[in-house]
This record gives C-alpha cells, sequence and structure tokens, in this order.
C-alpha cells in the first residue's frame, strides 16, 4: 500500500488518499505550476506508478538517486543490443559507480561465461567486474555444486553454461550440432548415457530434433533434475527479425518430457537468494530491465524498485496497455532509455 503524500498548494498543505496517488503523478508537473509534492519516501511515491522521471522536478530526481544502494541491470536491451552499446548507459553506469553504488549486471544470456560478459562490457566503455556478473550460466553452475550435485548433465545450450560447469568440476556434453538422421526413430536405450543426473536446457542455436528426444528421455527417470536458464521468448529487437528466445526450447522440451523445469534466471528469485550473501537491502535496490514479464517483474517479487527503459523488448505501446488495464507488473518509473537520466542530474 502506499501511503498519503503532503501537497503543497499555494502554501496551503493538502493531504491525498492513497487512491489519488497515480492521478497526483499524471497531472502534478503538468497541469499545475503551484502544487509539488512534498517527498517523504521515493520508493512509496513511486511504487507500481509508470512514473516518468523526465517529467520529475530535480528534488524528485535527487530523492529517487538517494533511494538505493545497489542497481541490479539487464544487459541486452538495456545497456546494448547485440555488441553495440545503446548510447548513454555506459555513462549512467558509470555515473551510478561514481555515486557509490554497488553495481551487478544481471542477465538470462546463458551463451558467455563471466570473465567474457565483464571484457563485452568493458570493451564498450561500462566499467565491470567478473564478480559483478550474475549470468544465468555461471547461477546453473552455482546452483548444482551448492546442491552436491556429482553426476552428468546433458546440456542443451551453449559454451557459456558448459564452461561454467567445467569450472566448477561438473561433467557434461551436449553442445553443438546433433544432426537428425534419417532414422532418428531407432535411437535406442543403449544411445543413452546412464550417469545423467540433470537436463540443463538454456540457449542453443544448434537445437534439433535428436536434442529434443533425448532431453524428454532423460527426463522420464523423476530422479534426472530439469533445469532452464530463462523463459524469454524472444531477443530484444534490433530490426524487424525475431530471434526466438530460450524460452521457446524450454517450452517444447516441457512439452515432450511433461515436466516444469526449474527456471534459474529472472523473473524468478534465485537471484536474489544469492545476492543475499552479499548483505543488500531489498529496499534499497534498483532493478532496471526492458522487459515488463522477466525484468520488472522480477523486481516486483523481490520487493526491489524498479525502472523500466524503452530501448529494448517492452514497447511504448505495450506499456500503455498495460497501464490502462492495470495489468502487473508495472514499473515504478520508465525512461526512454538509461543514458537519460544523466540529463536530469546535476552536471
Amino acid at each position: 500500500m502506499c501511503a498519503a503524500v503532503a501537497v503543497e498548494c499555494e502554501s496551503v498543505p493538502v493531504t491525498l488518499p492513497p487512491g489519488e496517488l497515480l492521478e497526483l503523478l499524471g497531472w502534478i508537473d503538468i497541469r499545475s505550476k503551484t502544487c509539488k509534492p512534498v517527498l517523504k519516501n521515493a520508493k512509496k511515491m513511486f511504487k507500481s506508478a509508470v512514473f516518468n522521471l523526465q517529467e520529475a522536478n530535480a528534488d524528485q530526481v535527487q530523492e529517487f538517486l538517494n533511494s538505493f544502494d545497489t542497481v541490479l541491470s539487464d544487459c541486452d536491451g538495456v545497456l546494448w543490443i547485440n555488441n553495440t552499446a545503446i548510447p548513454g548507459s555506459p555513462e549512467a553506469m558509470n555515473y551510478f559507480r561514481k555515486m557509490g553504488k554497488r553495481i551487478f549486471f544481471v542477465t538470462n544470456n546463458s551463451t558467455k561465461v563471466r570473465s567474457d560478459f565483464a571484457l563485452k562490457a568493458q570493451e564498450l566503455g561500462f566499467i565491470a567486474e567478473p564478480e559483478e556478473i550474475l549470468s544465468t550460466a555461471y547461477l546453473v553452475a552455482h546452483y548444482l555444486k551448492g546442491i552436491g550435485f556429482t553426476k552428468k548433465v546433458y546440456l542443451v545450450g551453449s559454451n557459456g553454461i558448459g564452461d561454467e560447469l567445467k569450472a566448477v568440476g561438473i561433467r557434461h556434453f551436449g553442445v553443438g550440432p546433433d544432426q537428425v538422421k534419417t532414422d532418428f526413430k531407432s535411437m535406442s536405450p543403449s544411445d543413452m548415457d546412464p550417469e545423467v543426473g540433470a537436463v540443463v536446457v538454456g540457449f542453443d542455436e544448434h537445437i534439433s530434433y535428436p536434442k529434443f528426444m533425448k532431453a524428454a528421455s532423460y527426463l522420464s527417470n523423476e530422479e534426472c533434475l530439469f533445469i532452464a536458464t530463462n523463459t524469454d521468448e524472444r531477443f530484444p529487437k534490433s530490426s524487424s527479425i525475431i530471434i526466438p528466445g530460450t524460452g521457446t526450447l524450454v517450452r517444447a522440451v516441457e512439452t515432450c518430457s511433461e515436466r516444469k523445469a526449474l527456471v534459474l534466471g529472472k523473473p524468478n528469485d534465485y537471484v536474489r537468494k544469492f545476492l543475499e550473501s552479499f548483505g543488500f537491502d531489498p529496499a534499497r535496490t534498483l532493478m532496471i530491465g526492458d522487459r515488463c514479464n522477466t525484468d520488472i517483474e522480477f523486481g516486483v517479487r523481490c520487493g526491489f524498485q524498479t525502472l523500466l527503459v524503452m530501448t529494448g523488448v517492452t514497447s511504448a505501446k505495450d506499456l500503455e496497455k498495460m497501464r490502462n488495464e492495470k495489468t502487473p507488473p508495472l514499473p515504478d518509473v520508465v525512461l526512454p532509455k538509461l543514458g537519460d537520466i544523466l540529463n536530469l542530474t546535476p552536471s
């Protein structure tokens, strides 16, 4: 619940009940030059308000910036698209760091190891260290190691996951092409490895029918773990071409195996559990993302503040529809792109 907000209108104090808060945020700086909110708690004021931070005054912006100590940011669609930095994003993230904020890069992308992600970020102008990268490839390895897993992993995925598994001593196979043969239906139990104790599904550009068959067959054993990196439907668009995401593969394996995967990436809160070891305060943590059904949903579930940028998956049209229909999860604040925050801060 949002607390009531005190407002000064021509020096006359007025108190608005929680139900009028969203309406207040919509007109306070647009329709009236004499009214301004007296901020007592930026987090409560902006909670799920879909507030355009560009409409905030200097005091609001400063209080917002002072309301969090830790910044978690998605990567693809927020900081960069493919191998190109989104203008202003490196400067914005480096500005947060200069302010003393603790930074983590939280990505559902499972195709690289943490050191490769850090190197990419550095080459694009971000200050970043491998320890600040929370990728789903790393989380899979961290999870399996944490539960004392000693069997083999059948991996429907890429070298990013494979290398992270190898780094913690977990055996795996399955990376790379598994071509469809003319007699593919003749696959027999002798073709299966009895040491497999988990099937992991991430992004796999070499996905094929035999891989689906093997994954489903291993998962017919109820004791075989079923883990997925994420369920993102598609990658952020840089053109009119749609690139299906890992969620496409996860749903296919769930269908043919008649099993549900344990999903470690956003919006699931395994990342939050991992971060608890750093002693951070969820209420003073900002999650930045470009898609409502993963990044913002993740932030809402974990009790973080949320900032949506319009440079990735969720479009302005999508957001307007969600706002009009009051469809959760709704972000606290919105910016066209992350770099715009620099135009709102003191030079």
